[in-house]
C-alpha cells in the first residue's frame, strides 16, 4: 500500500502527462508497492483535481468487460473510471487528434440513468428498470503512462478513458433486445471491426450492475441523468490524424466522427 503522499504524487504524474501530452513512466514501476486500492485512490485524486479545475462528473465507464481482456490484465473482474463533461462529443464531431497521446476507439452502448441507483445486491433487472435511455456510443481510450501497463496503471489512469462520442438512435431499454445490438466500425471506408452487445458479459447491463455494487463499497452510486458506458464489444482501433470513422448500428442508426 502507498502513503497518501505517494498517491498524490502518482495523481500529479497523470495530470502532468495529460496536460503536456507526454506519457509518464508506469506508476507500477515508480511505485512498485502500488495495489488496486491505491490505484482507485489515485483515480479519485485525479478526478478531484480535474473537477476543481472546472470539469463536471457526467458519468462512469466500465472496462475489461471481456474475458480475454481480463486474462491479459491478470484480472478476474472489470474495472471502472469516470466520464467528465469536457470529454463529451456528439455525432459528426471533428476532433483534434492531438487532444490525446495515443488514441484508440471502441464500439459501445451508453446507458442514461432515469433514476438514482445504488447497491448492495444490484442486479441486471435493477439496471434495466433504472435506465431511461440506451444510445450508441464510441469510446476513445488513451494512455497517459508508458507501456506495457499493469492493471494498477490502467485503473489509476481513469481506466484509460479519453472521451466519448454519442449518436445514433436513442431508445428505451425495453424497445429492443439490448443483448443483440450489432455494429460495424469502419475506418476510412474500410470495416475494421464488428461485434454484438451480448459480448459484454452476456448482457450490456451486467457490467453496470457490477459497477453499482462496486461503487456502493466506496459509499457512492449512480445518479439520475448520468451516462454509463457499458464496455466495448469490439477490439480497439488505433486512431490517427485524418481518420474518418463510421460506426453503423443498423436499426439504431450510426455515428460519424473525424480526426484532424
Amino acid at each position: 500500500m502507498l502513503t497518501e503522499d505517494d498517491r498524490r504524487k502518482a495523481a500529479d504524474a497523470i495530470l502532468r502527462a495529460e496536460r503536456e501530452r507526454v506519457p509518464c513512466p508506469q506508476l507500477s514501476k515508480t511505485f512498485p508497492e502500488m495495489e488496486i486500492e491505491d490505484a482507485y485512490r489515485v483515480q479519485d485524486l485525479w478526478a478531484e483535481a480535474r473537477i476543481a479545475a472546472g470539469a463536471r462528473l457526467a458519468g462512469h465507464k466500465i472496462g475489461l468487460t471481456s474475458r480475454a481482456m481480463q486474462m491479459a490484465s491478470k484480472m478476474t473482474e472489470p474495472d471502472y473510471g469516470r466520464i467528465l463533461d469536457d470529454a463529451l462529443y456528439n455525432d459528426g464531431a471533428q476532433i483534434k487528434a492531438e487532444t490525446f497521446i495515443k488514441p484508440r476507439l471502441e464500439v459501445e452502448l451508453a446507458f442514461i440513468m432515469g433514476e438514482d441507483l445504488s447497491g448492495p445486491s444490484c442486479r441486471l433487472h435493477d439496471v434495466m428498470r433504472a435506465t431511461e435511455f440506451v444510445v450508441p456510443a464510441l469510446e476513445i481510450i488513451d494512455y497517459r503512462t508508458e507501456v506495457p501497463r499493469a492493471i494498477v496503471d490502467t485503473i489509476a489512469d481513469n481506466a484509460a478513458f479519453g472521451a466519448i462520442v454519442l449518436g445514433g438512435r436513442t431508445i428505451r431499454p425495453f424497445d429492443v433486445d439490448v443483448r443483440w445490438i450489432g455494429a460495424t466500425l469502419a475506418q476510412n471506408g474500410i470495416i475494421e471491426e464488428s461485434g454484438v452487445s451480448a459480448a459484454i458479459m452476456g448482457h450490456p447491463a451486467a457490467g453496470i450492475a457490477w459497477l453499482v455494487n462496486k461503487l456502493h463499497a466506496v459509499g457512492a452510486g449512480l445518479k439520475k441523468g448520468q451516462i454509463v458506458l457499458g464496455g466495448s464489444f469490439t477490439r480497439p482501433v488505433d486512431i490517427r490524424r485524418g481518420d474518418v470513422i463510421h460506426a453503423d448500428y443498423g436499426p439504431l442508426g450510426a455515428i460519424g466522427v473525424s480526426f484532424f
